[in-house]
């Protein structure tokens, strides 16, 4: 593999990571929400700050509400998986091409 094959394969290991530790964003951000935190606490308004975009887009393409259960959540980190799944197979496959 040469050095360039090598950079893209660190590059989709950084892209992972950073994509991981958005997933357990939104699991700490949908468990917070069974136990009805302070809002004024700066490290809930930072989850809400991060999470609520992408809860907003997905409630826009589809009905999350359940009975009272928000399944956005399950959905984002479904979507996410996916999207790992995808972009490792694309960034190696690419990595063994050069």
């Amino acid at each position: 593999m040469s050095e360039l094959g090598i950079v893209v394969v660190k590059l989709s290991s950084l892209l992972t990571g950073v994509i991981e530790v958005y997933i357990w964003i939104v699991i700490i951000s949908s468990l917070l929400s069974f136990v009805n935190p302070d809002p004024y606490n700066p490290i809930v308004q930072f989850l809400h700050r991060i999470t609520n975009p992408a809860y907003s887009f997905v409630r826009k393409l589809m009905r999350t509400n359940y009975n009272g259960l928000d399944l956005a959540p399950l959905v984002i980190i479904i979507g996410l998986q996916v999207v790992i799944i995808l972009m490792s197979y694309i960034f190696n496959t690419f990595a063994k091409l050069i």
